[in-house]
Order: structure tokens, then C-alpha cells, then sequence
């Protein structure tokens, strides 16, 4: 009894970990776009759209402690995470910032911030989608 009550708080860590990272980089991307005047580019769109519904989800998971839903959040999170990879190359590789495509009125080259020489919102969203992922993943393997 006691095994199935540990393997259950891992789960609940895990779903709690998914949810804390979608949650703050939902508000990050309010506070950048709604406080700081930050015009998201098209690709920032995208990865909004496979990270807020996550808010949500996970939310609900961890409150009724489903921890089936890491498989839908496995699958927006790596979306999404595949989404910020090609946003943060475009930006960070010279020769793929060339030739990419335009994304439209803001370009996806931009960096609004470039903290550490590194640390740009594309980069902030890949780190909150693999923690999301990995985390999800981890949950799956569990439960088997």
C-alpha cells in the first residue's frame, strides 16, 4: 500500500511541476505582451496556442488527480516545444534567420529581450514545454 501511495504523490509532483510551468509561462506571455507592449509575431501565436489551453488541462488533472490527461498535454507540449525550437534557431543562427520566411507586421527574428546573451521569450517558452513534456512523459511511465 505504501508503494502505490508514493508512485501516486510522484504523479501529483509531476502533474503539480506541468501545471506551475504552463501557468507561469501563460502569465509571462501576458505580462510581455499586456505590460511590456511586446507585439507577439506569428510563431509566438502558435506557441500560445499549445500553451494555454495547458493552464487549463492541468489544472483540472491535478485537481481531480487524472493523470491520464499526460497524454494530451505530452502531445501540445512537444507541438509546442517544436514550434519554440525553430522560433529560438530562427533567431539565434545567423544562416536560418536568412533564410526563413516572414512572419508578418513583427518579425520572428526579433528578440524583445536577450538576457545573458541567450535568454529569449522563444527560448523561456521551449524551457516551460520540455519541463511540461518531460514531465508528462514521466507520468505515463508511471502509470503503467
Amino acid at each position: 500500500m505504501y508503494i502505490n501511495e508514493s508512485e501516486n504523490k510522484k504523479k501529483e509532483n509531476l502533474l503539480f511541476l506541468s501545471f506551475a510551468a504552463s501557468l507561469i509561462a501563460t502569465l509571462g506571455s501576458l505580462y510581455f505582451s499586456e505590460i511590456q507592449k511586446y507585439i507577439p509575431c506569428e510563431l509566438c501565436w502558435y506557441q500560445r496556442i499549445f500553451m494555454y489551453p495547458l493552464v487549463f488541462l492541468l489544472g483540472m488533472a491535478l485537481v481531480k488527480k487524472d493523470y491520464a490527461v499526460a497524454r494530451y498535454s505530452f502531445v501540445l507540449s512537444t507541438i509546442g516545444g517544436l514550434i519554440s525550437l525553430y522560433h529560438y534557431s530562427i533567431q539565434k543562427v545567423p544562416f536560418l534567420a536568412e533564410n526563413s520566411i516572414s512572419c508578418g507586421i513583427v518579425p520572428c527574428t526579433g528578440q524583445y529581450i536577450n538576457w545573458l546573451g541567450f535568454i529569449t521569450i522563444p527560448f523561456l517558452a521551449l524551457v516551460a514545454f520540455i519541463i511540461i513534456s518531460i514531465s508528462s512523459f514521466m507520468i505515463m511511465k508511471k502509470r503503467k
